[in-house]
């Protein structure tokens, strides 16, 4: 079977199962603050394990895409060195919310292992919770026992809980699993050594290919585990490993997920795949990591310095260095394998294929721009002298944080020169980067302490900006060093974060509408609306009046509204190519990031402008749509946005059919007048590809332009009321000019006059020439030309000047290169003499310049200057 068909093999027989098929979620995780990226297929559903969600279907299958380089589930530095460990990988998984549990899990995973995919039985092992007495957890005799119809008992093994119960983190959903192992060893190395005692012990060839979590618990903040309101079946397989063993190979990166990429690698690099261990490494990194790489960016996050973008910066990096160390490609070719990707997953992840040149042209300027940090930190390295020919651990640090070498990459280099690097010291530099780093982020969240019954929280804030509500529960945050408090509402007007739209702020009032408290913000956690407060209600129970402040939420609306004309203009005058790739919406501007590989031009952004400020003057009203099927809106044409994750059933804001509709769950003017205008304020690039605007309209609009207008009244009153500001200010500018070249020909005259009379008052001593005097000139660079014409003129030249320009004071010092090698430096010389005015400078071994503070030292530098005459 292909990998293809294995997919769809999987989907295809839980379908005949009665479990409906959802597409992947993005693995960019957007409304999670827990989680950067989409670890485990289980992380989209985690809001109706904790029943804080509809369950719209009680079973589920896909295929999900994910993620593992940071935290808890971490496995970048195997990847590639090992048969079986990825960046990103396909979790096949079925799920019930509630309705079977581990019968029909247990019983179908074995039926579709053994008759559909057809992997002979005594291949497989099964592990089931063998209970934790310290947790008061009893063994799990439901799943031996229902193993037992299906599989030898020499084959069922009992776990502990660190292989056999499942968490997702310190606290959240878990329960106790059942894990299905595949012995892939030959007939004699199965002679040898049994395969049971080689389960969970890292063998390359008994891998765990499924696991069959039964939800139970929710993990809580002191260590306590609660019964969840049902039970509850998460499995995963992955996907990649699944291939292997089908199409019996021993390594993952055999089989045709990787091979194609690697054979392209092998034949562009003149490389041989199963030549050498280090080049097999370096082209299994890459084609494990451009998959990583691709689907990120796809998915709307682009690489950057910070957060998720970092991860991904860093992920590319690490590819790259393999190839340029390993393989020997020194000019860009990661993004080339871009394409092959995308055809790859075309028919099953569409997003790629629908982005391909995007992706590829972010991938190759990434490529380029690290590919010159790689030369200067090898540059860099080329000048460290070594002390004992040991590479400091510091030193080796800062090459892998600064200049992305990987401490492998440090160690060959070393070895060339016969050199040996301080690991430890090493270490300990990462260890305090990555301790500093989590003290900087790390969060103290409380449990939830329930007030109401718990039902599901609602939304109300598409018709109104205050209610009567109550609190049904809160938990206490912690986070440098401030305390917050987050607080759940039965209902709520709040808009939570979302879609590049900021949260509401407002009030919590009692009923009595006497008291309240702040709400300084409002977010989305796992589809729950938190609401942040810095102090506590007196008393949590009874009603509240839920108030959003008004005139930020108008104004975020006129942003919000505004981002979606603007989005439309774009396509219209740039092209149909545009697609928005990031935004930020508040009550004081907008910012809108689009795909566009060219400087939108001023004329472009005038059209741009014209065309929102039509829409805003026609007054188009708001046609919002609820709960439309997804796929009725797509077939409308609707514009959705790449990497966001939609349900079943969408919303759909449109602003004049034949303009603007877009998929969207912000919210927005009721007509576009009520923006009032838009002006756009910067047009500028964030990435390959990405071209950023930032806007503003309505009252934020008016004052620009208000601005605009008083400056330009002042302009015109220096100008003494002209009526043609351009054709004055050109006059001055002609002026100005003229001014400039009569100064530059006054000020070489003086050099010229200068250099004349100061040849005539040089010092001799032991065989040096010395000139220290001060100069009488109001330009650097006159100081500087006189400079070099005096060391054109005099041998053995030691000169000291001293200036004042502008009330600064300043030194110049200039050295013959027969001094030089004598061992004198300008740099040093003006460095020591720089005190005397409380400043300091530097320059090159011939030539270098101070500047300082203190005018009143110059005369001290000149008395001081023949001390520095050996």
């Amino acid at each position: 079977m292909t990998a293809k068909e294995i997919r769809q093999a999987f989907l295809s027989f839980f379908e005949s199962k009665q479990h409906h098929v959802v597409p992947s979620a993005p693995i960019v995780v957007k409304n999670d603050p827990t989680l950067m990226f989409t670890n485990a297929g289980m992380n989209q559903f985690k809001d109706l394990f904790l029943g804080e969600a509809a369950i719209k279907y009680s079973r589920v299958a896909d295929t999900q895409r994910c993620l593992r380089v940071s935290g808890k589930h971490n496995d970048l530095e195997e990847v590639g060195i090992d048969t079986y460990h990825h960046t990103m990988f396909e979790m096949l998984g079925n799920w019930s919310f509630g309705d079977y549990f581990k019968k029909e899990a247990i019983a179908w995973s074995w039926e579709l292992l053994t008759e559909v995919y057809k992997i002979p039985k005594e291949k497989l092992y099964v592990t089931y919770f063998e209970g934790d007495e310290k947790e008061g957890l009893e063994k799990d005799q439901e799943a031996y026992d229902l193993w037992k119809q299906y599989v030898d008992e020499s084959h069922i093994l009992p776990g502990n809980k660190k292989d056999n119960f499942w968490e997702m983190g310190d606290t959240g959903p878990c329960g106790p699993c059942s894990e299905i192992h595949v012995d892939c060893r030959t007939d004699e190395e199965k002679a040898l050594v049994d395969g049971a005692t080689l389960i969970n012990a890292d063998h390359p060839q008994v891998i765990e290919i499924w696991n069959n979590v039964f939800m139970q618990f929710n993990r809580l903040k002191n260590g306590s585990l609660q019964s969840l309101p049902a039970k509850h079946v998460d499995t995963g397989m992955g996907f990649e490993r699944l291939v292997r063993v089908l199409q019996e190979k021993t390594s993952n990166y055999d089989t045709d997920v990787f091979q194609p990429m690697i054979q392209f690698i092998a034949e562009k690099s003149g490389i041989k795949y199963g030549a050498n261990e280090k080049t097999d490494i370096a082209m299994r990194v890459m084609a494990d990591h451009i998959r990583a790489i691709s689907f990120v960016i796809a998915d709307g996050q682009l690489p950057s310095n910070n957060k998720a973008g970092y991860v991904i910066r860093r992920i590319l990096r690490r590819a790259v260095r393999y190839a340029y160390t390993f393989l020997n490609f020194k000019e860009p070719f990661l993004n080339q394998l871009v394409p092959l990707l995308a055809k790859q997953f075309k028919g099953v992840f569409e997003e790629l294929i629908s982005q391909q040149d995007f992706v590829q042209k972010v991938v190759l300027e990434e490529e380029v721009s690290f590919l010159r940090t790689l030369s200067t930190g090898i540059q860099r390295f080329e000048k460290y002298q070594a002390s004992n020919d040991v590479v400091e651990g510091a030193f080796a640090f800062e090459l892998s944080d600064t200049f992305g070498f990987p401490i492998d990459l440090t160690e060959l280099m070393a070895r060339e020169k016969g050199w040996s690097v301080d690991l430890v010291g090493y270490e300990q530099a990462l260890k305090k980067q990555k301790h500093d780093s989590r003290a900087a982020t790390a969060i103290d969240t409380g449990d939830w302490i329930v007030v109401n019954t718990e039902e599901q929280s609602e939304f109300v804030g598409y018709d109104d900006l205050e209610i009567e509500t109550e609190i049904l529960k809160y938990r206490k945050v912690k986070a440098k060093g401030k305390e917050q408090f987050q607080i759940v509402l039965r209902q709520t007007p709040f808009y939570a974060e979302s879609g590049g739209q900021v949260g509401d702020t407002g009030r919590l009032e009692d009923h009595s509408r006497q008291f309240w408290v702040d709400i300084t913000d409002t977010k989305k956690e796992n589809g729950l609306t938190v609401h942040f407060t810095d102090i506590l209600p007196d008393n949590l129970e009874g009603k509240f009046w839920a108030v959003v402040d008004e005139d930020k939420r108008v104004l975020t609306e006129d942003n919000h509204s505004a981002t979606h004309l603007l989005h439309a203009a774009l396509k219209q005058v740039l092209g149909k190519h545009v697609n928005q790739k990031g935004s930020l919406v508040n009550a004081d501007y907008l910012r809108f990031d689009f795909s566009h590989f060219a400087k939108v031009t001023d004329e472009e952004l005038a059209q741009i402008e014209v065309i929102v400020n039509q829409k805003i003057r026609q007054n188009i009203k708001l046609k919002e749509q609820r709960n439309v099927p997804y796929q009725d809106a797509i077939e409308s044409g609707v514009t959705a946005l790449f990497g966001e994750k939609y349900g079943d059933f969408v919303r759909m804001i449109t602003f004049d059919d034949h303009f603007s509709k877009e998929l969207c769950g912000g919210t927005h003017v009721k007509a576009t007048g009520q923006i009032g205008s838009f002006k756009i304020v910067s047009e500028s690039a964030v990435a390959a590809g990405v071209r950023r605007i930032e806007a503003i309209t309505a009252d934020k609009a008016e004052q620009y332009f208000l601005d605009q207008r008083k400056e330009l009244g002042h302009l015109k009153a220096l100008l003494n009321g002209s009526k043609d500001l351009s054709a004055s200010v050109q006059a001055l500018l002609d002026e100005n000019a003229k001014l400039k070249k009569e100064i530059e020909k006054s000020t070489i005259e003086r050099v010229n006059t200068l250099k004349h009379e100061i040849v005539h008052h040089v010092r001799g001593i032991n065989g040096i020439n010395l000139i220290a005097k001060h100069i009488d000139l109001q330009s650097a660079d006159a100081v500087k030309n006189l400079a070099f014409s005096l060391k054109d003129m005099v041998d053995n030249l030691f000169l000291v000047f001293t200036t004042e320009i502008d009330g600064k004071p300043g030194i110049t010092v200039m050295l013959s290169d027969h001094l030089v090698k004598k061992g004198l430096n300008a740099s040093n010389i003006v460095r020591e003499l720089g005190k005397e005015i409380q400043g300091g400078g530097g320059g090159q071994p011939f030539y270098a310049t101070a500047g300082g503070k203190n005018p009143s030292g110059l005369k001290v530098v000149l008395e001081k200057a023949e001390s520095f005459i050996p």
